[in-house]
């Protein structure tokens, strides 16, 4: 197994690792630091189905059936993320326009941990994914700037109601990793809505604020699909987003989700 890192905000390609195979416990520990270290892990060349997916995620956490319900399929805990239709249905979810920067299911109570995608087909152009490192964006900030952020919350909602759970979901602006210690800001303008006890002026000023500020290339690194790769990335310090492509051209991905129930959200 060999890390090699991107060169850019954050990101590493994970060489000579087959996951198609059951992994050991030190090839595992070793792709776990490389994730904490690199926020984002992709592998190439995989020919994985999904029993393999589940099996690489569940090492890592237990995989999860997603909130948002799509139709019946083998196996549940695959998300379809595609705009292929069948009888004029889309088969998956996302279609084919842009998708701004988020973190996974940050709005439950419970958000997204780790998450991976599959690439089983791409488009000739455009569909790459964003990853944004908000750890780096978080530390570059003025101090003046990091004092206001602390203590602040923030709802978040999802833009299909029937996704939500009752009652709004609020978490820290600025959030705590739980394994690693390190602060990342836990805002995104894809389902952050706007900051508890401030007026929306002032909430959009500061969430507008932030959302220039963490679109800073320094702090952004892009994935190119290729057919086979799997991508692996940690959501509690880094958002993501998906750029538009044509909607003539198939993409189909394939995503599984890690639920972790102790990990909440804390400053």
């Amino acid at each position: 197994m060999k890390v090699v890192p991107t060169g850019g905000a954050l990101g590493a390609e994970i060489q000579g690792v087959d996951l198609t195979n059951g992994l050991d416990d030190e090839t595992v520990a070793h792709i776990r630091q490389a994730l904490l270290d690199y926020c984002v892990i992709y592998f190439r060349d995989q020919g994985l189905s999904e029993e393999d997916q589940i099996r690489f995620t569940n090492y890592f956490g237990q995989a999860v059936e997603h909130v948002r319900k799509q139709r019946e399929r083998k196996n549940k805990e695959i998300f379809l993320i595609s705009n292929v239709k069948e009888n004029g249905e889309e088969i998956g979810a996302l279609g084919s326009h842009e998708v701004s920067f988020h973190s996974d299911l940050s709005y439950l109570k419970h958000p997204g941990t780790i998450s991976t995608l599959y690439a089983v087909e791409i488009p000739s152009m455009g569909g790459g994914t964003q990853w944004c490192n908000c750890y780096a964006a978080y530390e570059a900030l003025d101090q003046n700037v990091k004092d206001q952020l602390k203590g602040l919350r923030a709802v978040h909602r999802h833009y299909v109601e029937e996704q939500n759970p009752p009652g709004l979901i609020d978490h820290p602006v600025v959030r705590t990793h739980p394994e690693t210690g390190q602060k990342s800001l836990y805002v995104g303008p894809h389902l952050t809505k706007y900051v508890v006890g401030m007026d929306r002026d002032e909430s959009d000023d500061l969430l507008h604020m932030i959302y220039e500020h963490v679109n800073k290339s320094e702090f952004v690194w892009t994935h190119q699909w290729q057919l086979g790769d799997l991508v692996m990335w940690d959501n509690r310090p880094t958002m993501h987003r998906r750029e538009p492509f044509p909607d003539t051209e198939r993409r189909l991905m394939k995503r599984t989700q890690v639920f972790n129930a102790d990990d909440v959200p804390f400053e």
